[in-house]
């Protein structure tokens, strides 16, 4: 099938509010197969009209398109894209990188700009997009009987944020070094087991690999008689170089890029791991545990920005929502998924059994 994918993107204030549209048509009748559209938080026209071409390319390929025509009236983008036009700022190579590795699935892509009153249906979504709106349609959305749209039953997952360490107490950028809990920690994670016992009897627990979570899990496994199944998916973003810093500490070691970094969120910490890379991790992890355990209610025992991901998906919102959600440690957060792809966000951040 060979499609064509009109991308757009645009930032208010450029670096500002931002967001992306993209719209994906049949090639031969020009009918509009799907449509997509975020807001992306604090960024650039650059970054957003990336953003913009990468939601476009995937959805072409999960539409199962061979052939993509990508037309924007971008630029930048389709010079660099086209190769003609070397990518030299560091915020957009990744973005450049991204859209690059999604364009080897199809047969053939080509880039074409165009002027932008011929790619005014993109420009539309992303307006939309950075007016708060959100869009992921096709021709023939799933039946929604109930005025809310959910079909089916939910599968429930209690998200559970690890107890304290060291690194929390000196707020220190904790990933994927491993300190243990402390004594109140400990404590914190034994107040949610026993919160856990009476609402979440029969239930399953998924926990990341680390041993603050690991040993969170390991108390609420206690109380619900299972034991808890670990899942690498789980795992705290890497903060590379900044770990063990405290925000101060690396904003003064990277100034630049601490404060891309802030703004960006394809932008990773040096030798880390970016949280849109956090984010994609976390989608596929949620899928795997859908796909196992549907149906049934799962406590997922992890951290601050996977956590924060899993409420993203569930709200179908931007990246915005990492900068601005607070979770506190051992608090308790609820998501419900539906087989028809809806979501319902429950609770979030509740930390009345540490009271």
């Amino acid at each position: 099938m060979n499609v064509v994918v009109e991308a757009d993107g645009g930032s208010r204030g450029n670096p500002g509010p931002a967001g992306y549209g993209a719209v994906v048509r049949d090639a031969a009748t020009g009918e509009v197969l799907a449509e997509r559209a975020e807001a992306i938080g604090f960024a650039t026209n650059n970054v957003a009209e990336y953003r913009g071409l990468i939601a476009g390319l995937r959805a072409a390929a999960e539409l199962g398109a061979s052939a993509v025509d990508v037309r924007m009236d971008s630029k930048l983008v389709v010079e660099q894209m086209s190769g003609r036009w070397q990518v030299k700022h560091p915020s957009m190579r990744p973005l450049a990188a991204e859209a690059r590795e999604v364009a080897d699935g199809f047969e053939r892509v080509t880039y074409t700009w165009v002027p932008r009153e011929r790619n005014k249906d993109a420009d539309r979504l992303a307006n939309l997009a950075m007016d708060g709106g959100a869009v992921t349609s096709s021709p023939t959305p799933p039946a929604a009987p109930s005025w809310h749209g959910a079909v089916g039953e939910p599968t429930r997952l209690l998200l559970l944020r690890h107890g304290q360490t060291a690194l929390s107490v000196a707020r220190r950028y904790s990933g994927r070094g491993n300190p243990p809990l402390t004594d109140l920690g400990r404590r914190q994670a034994e107040a949610a087991a026993a919160r856990l016992a009476k609402v979440a009897d029969g239930a399953v627990v998924v926990t990341s690999p680390l041993d603050r979570a690991r040993d969170t899990a390991a108390a609420v496994g206690r109380a619900l008689g299972v034991a808890p199944v670990v899942h690498d998916g789980l795992v705290e973003a890497d903060f590379g170089a900044w770990e063990g810093l405290t925000f101060g500490e690396a904003a003064e070691r990277d100034p630049e890029l601490h404060r891309r970094w802030l703004g960006d969120p394809a932008t990773p910490p040096p030798g880390g791991e970016s949280f849109d890379q956090v984010h994609r991790r976390v989608r596929a992890a949620l899928d795997e545990v859908l796909a196992r355990h549907a149906g049934g209610l799962v406590v997922l025992v992890s951290h601050v920005t996977p956590i924060k991901s899993l409420l993203r998906i569930g709200l179908d919102t931007g990246p915005s929502l990492l900068y601005r959600l607070h979770l506190d440690l051992a608090s308790l957060s609820r998501v419900e998924f539906y087989p028809d792809g809806h979501a319902s966000v429950r609770l979030v951040n509740d930390t009345s059994h540490l009271d």
